[in-house]
């Protein structure tokens, strides 16, 4: 009997959520994604220890010193596992901009031209790179100028409709929506322990954004993120891509059920088209409780993941 992992594949384009080589090459996603969380788990790993020293003793001959080298070493080293992903996955890649770079777009703009000028110094075609921003509108909008530049972006984070659009309206290629964390605040604010099927929140969430991008012929790709359960997953296959963790690959892969397509161009939207400026977009968004709550907390957590790293890669520089 056929997979749900195999079967899924047919709908939806499948993508690793993680740093891991070794569950990359097991799942044979098409593509990979990377935050600053999986690259410290993968730095803690003794596995890519030689990879981690090699990075710094590159980094250390570049003739820069304190926080300059430590910067550098960061830069250099998300690049590195990029790198490697790409001599396993076939087509792409997502690498994180700095969360506290999110409002600022100048920062933002400058961070991802230095990751893609990387990339291209290791022979990597810039279609090859997404460069991962989170959904403000400092982020949509460096990812705007990005785009004009050949710089594609995944813009991450996004928990709303109202992101969703300016990012379609941006001409952003790629889009993240945030199922399972989406689902996490509503348990939490309702009390309920559960939301079966297609009543889950998030699932709700990717499926209004993709309904809408659909009907209103939008080029920018859905790539649902951060699922809590196979059940979610499920409910989204036909998504355009679905970034899954190695933990869920494994379920769906055990799993022999019969998977049914749930979303496909053509399916009912009754949301009128909307074209937001940036007050409209503040406002739009600000009335969204869940989606500025779950942009801040995860903008905090991916910045606290990257001073972790920081230290790890501080204390092998010997700074």
């Amino acid at each position: 009997m056929t997979d749900l992992l195999s079967q899924l594949k047919q709908f939806s384009v499948v993508v690793a959520d993680t740093g891991d080589f070794a569950s990359i090459k097991k799942y044979q996603p098409r593509d990979a994604t990377t935050n600053p969380s999986l690259l410290l788990k993968a730095a803690e790993m003794p596995e890519y220890a030689g990879l981690i020293d090699k990075v710094l003793a590159d980094t250390r001959q570049s003739g820069l010193a304190g926080a300059a080298l430590l910067d550098a070493a960061m830069d250099r080293l998300a690049v590195a596992f990029g790198t490697e992903i790409l001599k396993i996955v076939p087509q792409r890649v997502s690498t994180e901009v700095d969360a506290r770079l999110s409002f600022d777009k100048a920062a933002t703009l400058a961070k991802a031209r230095l990751l893609m000028g990387l990339y291209e110094k290791a022979g990597i075609p810039r279609e090859r790179i997404l460069i991962k921003i989170a959904s403000t509108w400092e982020g949509i909008q460096a990812a705007r100028e990005l785009k004009v530049e050949g710089i594609n972006c995944n813009l991450t984070l996004l928990f709303s409709l109202a992101q969703a659009i300016a990012c379609a309206e941006a001409g952003v290629q790629l889009i993240s929506p945030f199922v399972g964390r989406i689902l996490d605040w509503y348990k939490k604010s309702t009390g309920k322990d559960a939301y079966p099927g297609a009543t889950d929140p998030g699932v709700v969430s990717v499926s209004e954004i993709y309904s809408y991008y659909k009907q209103y012929g939008y080029a920018t790709e859905v790539m649902g993120a951060s699922f809590r359960n196979v059940g979610e997953i499920v409910e989204l296959a036909g998504c355009d891509l679905l970034t899954i963790s190695p933990q869920l690959l494994e379920e769906l892969q055990k799993n022999t059920d019969t998977l049914t397509r749930k979303l496909q161009p053509g399916m009912p939207c009754n949301l009128p088209k909307m074209s937001l400026d940036e007050k409209a977009y503040r406002w739009m968004f600000n009335e969204n409780q869940m989606a500025t709550e779950k942009l801040s907390d995860g903008i905090r957590l991916f910045a606290a993941d990257s001073r972790k790293l920081e230290v790890v890669i501080s204390k092998k520089l010997a700074l």
